[in-house]
């Protein structure tokens, strides 16, 4: 985030904190029940968000080398992403052009070429099919044309984008919305990986991120834990078309009103909530970055897999570095899966009430309102040109 947008942003807080307000919509929203109930509107869901749309499979550091490779099966297309030979990032699909086998499993590296565990078929890391055992019995098949199905994927300022369909273009600065050269700031292509937590639980998808989307609940739900960090009911939002920031003011910004406007670093007073449309949302937090990316189990409309990916400016090299920040992940996964995620698994149970059919977002929740309003247009948007 550059220099001018935090100043821009910190006027903001300071005039909400002497006012006693917060960024607010223009209207209270009323949002069916049925979005995170109905099984027909979770295969649309799936079919449009999960397929259509680019997804964010990563940072630059979980493939640093030539060879590193991770796999990806959470949108329901197998995915593999690998660092080609001349440091490119490719993205196929996992699936072995002989009888199907799934070539590679979790993340590692690969080498010089990826080797089918069936049958020993083995391919570039460019996705070419570069040798067949017992090539006598296959005389005649095209090897040219079996190598592995591409996906388009993209590599930007440290992110890493596929859309999980062969032959769909992927142009991330269009999909970004301009919200590209703020996320290009932070250098996020410098950070390492450190830990991938994985958590599962039954509430919707959509209710997870919506748990990042408002502070409102912060004096109430988190009174004892990071409650009295932030202050509660306040926050700052910004839309780039679907995406969004949300801007969570510490307490420890009143320290900036006695510095020069030009000595303000807004980061370290904030929680900084993207949300990278459809799945994703991206803390920047005072020294560590954490991505949440959240998947529907199957066809379950009341399960979701959640991958909590935890990056670090430094890699962590000594035991109480690794302390350090396996502290910080545990205390990150212990304030929400303790306290928001039972609420949530509530919420998702209390659907089959009928106590309500239609939830309400109040002016003071704008963040969480242009997430739930973004997955309706680009749901409904797809319906009608479908239909």
């Amino acid at each position: 985030m550059d220099q001018s947008t935090q100043i821009r942003l910190t006027r903001e807080i300071f005039a909400h904190l002497d006012a006693r307000t917060t960024a607010q919509a223009d209207d209270v929203m009323y949002h069916a029940t049925s979005a995170y109930s109905s099984p027909q509107r979770l295969a649309l869901e799936k079919r449009i968000l999960f397929r259509e749309f680019p997804l964010l499979m990563g940072l630059s550091g979980q493939l640093p080398a030539p060879g590193d490779f991770l796999t990806d099966d959470f949108s329901g297309v197998p995915i593999v992403v690998v660092r080609d030979r001349k440091g490119a990032i490719r993205a196929f699909l996992n699936v072995c052009q002989h009888r199907g086998a799934r070539l590679v499993d979790g993340c590692g590296h690969a080498g010089r070429v990826f080797s089918c565990p069936y049958h020993g078929w083995s391919y570039g890391l460019d996705g070419k099919l570069m040798g067949i055992p017992d090539q006598d019995s296959f005389a005649g098949v095209d090897k040219e044309g079996r190598g592995l199905v591409e996906l388009s994927a993209v590599e930007q300022d440290g992110l890493i984008w596929v859309i999980p369909k062969a032959g769909a273009e992927l142009d991330v600065e269009t999909h970004l919305a301009g919200l590209g050269p703020e996320l290009a700031n932070y250098g996020l292509g410098g950070y390492h990986h450190h830990e991938t937590r994985v958590l599962q639980r039954k509430l919707n998808w959509k209710i997870v991120i919506d748990t990042f989307l408002e502070p409102y609940h912060f004096g109430v739900l988190h009174a004892n834990t990071v409650g009295p960090i932030f202050f509660p009911n306040l926050c700052l939002f910004e839309g780039f078309g679907p995406h969004l920031r949300e801007t969570l003011p510490r307490r420890s910004i009143e320290d900036l009103r006695n510095l020069p406007e030009a000595d303000w670093d807004l980061i370290p007073h904030t929680a900084l909530v993207y949300v990278l449309f459809p799945n994703t949302v991206l803390v920047m937090q005072i020294d560590h970055v954490e991505t949440w990316r959240v998947f529907p189990v199957g066809n379950k409309v009341d399960e979701c897999i959640m991958y909590l990916d935890f990056f670090v400016p430094e890699p962590a090299l000594t035991d109480s570095a690794k302390l350090h920040w396996d502290r910080n992940m545990d205390l990150t996964i212990r304030t929400v899966d303790e306290e928001d995620f039972p609420i949530g698994e509530g919420i998702q149970a209390g659907f089959a009430s009928a106590a309500q059919t239609k939830m309400i977002f109040g002016r003071n929740e704008p963040a969480l309102a242009h997430f739930e309003r973004a997955i309706n247009e680009a749901v409904d948007n797809a319906v009608r040109v479908t239909s």
